[in-house]
C-alpha cells in the first residue's frame, strides 16, 4: 500500500505542469529522514527546459534548506529523550566546530541526521541554515553540471531500459 501511494505521488510530482513545485516538495521530503533522492528531479527539470537552470537550482536549495531546518526543530525538540546518546563523538564533534558542520548538509547519508544533531546541540539556528543552504546549493549545482554533460544518448538509452524493465 506504502509503495503504492509512494509510486502515485512520484506520478503526479513527475507531471510538466508542477515542474518546480515538484523540484522543491522533492527537495523538502529528501531532506528529512525519508531516503528520498532530489537530484533526478532537478536534473529533468533542467533537461526539460534548459532556461530552468538558475531557477531549478535555487528552488531545490530552498526546499532541502527547509526540510534541513526542520530536521534541526526535530532534533531541539528530541534533546530530553535521546539525553544518554549526548556522549558520542557526533556530538563532541558538532559542539566543536559549531554551526560551520552544516556545510557538510549535502552528504548523502549523513547531511540530515547532522542537521538533526545540531538542532539538539541547540546551535544556532540562523548560521546553521545560512550553512545548510551554502553546503545543498553547491551539491545542487555540482551534481546538475556534472549530469548535464552526460550526452543525450545515454539518457534515452537508460529511458529505454528502464521501459523494457518496467513494461
Amino acid at each position: 500500500m506504502i509503495e503504492t501511494a509512494v509510486l502515485w505521488l512520484l506520478k503526479v510530482l513527475a507531471a510538466p505542469t508542477v515542474g518546480l513545485t515538484s523540484v522543491f516538495v522533492i527537495a523538502f521530503v529528501s531532506a528529512t529522514l525519508v531516503p528520498l533522492g532530489s537530484e533526478p528531479a532537478v536534473f529533468a527539470v533542467i533537461k526539460a527546459n534548459e532556461a530552468m537552470f538558475w531557477p531549478a537550482i535555487l528552488v531545490a536549495t530552498l526546499g532541502n534548506t527547509l526540510g534541513g531546518a526542520v530536521d534541526y526543530l526535530l532534533g531541539y525538540r528530541a534533546k530530553i529523550a535521546f539525553a544518554r546518546e549526548r556522549q558520542s563523538r557526533w556530538f563532541g564533534w558538532l559542539a566543536k566546530y559549531g554551526a560551520k558542520t552544516m556545510l557538510l548538509s549535502w552528504l548523502p547519508g549523513i547531511g540530515d541526521p547532522l542537521c538533526t544533531l545540531a538542532g539538539w546541540l541547540h546551535l544556532p539556528f540562523w548560521p546553521s541554515v545560512m550553512y545548510m543552504a551554502i553546503g545543498k546549493f553547491g551539491r545542487y549545482l555540482t551534481m546538475t553540471l556534472v549530469l548535464l554533460y552526460v550526452p543525450d544518448d545515454f539518457w534515452r538509452n537508460v529511458g529505454e531500459m528502464i521501459t523494457r524493465v518496467t513494461g
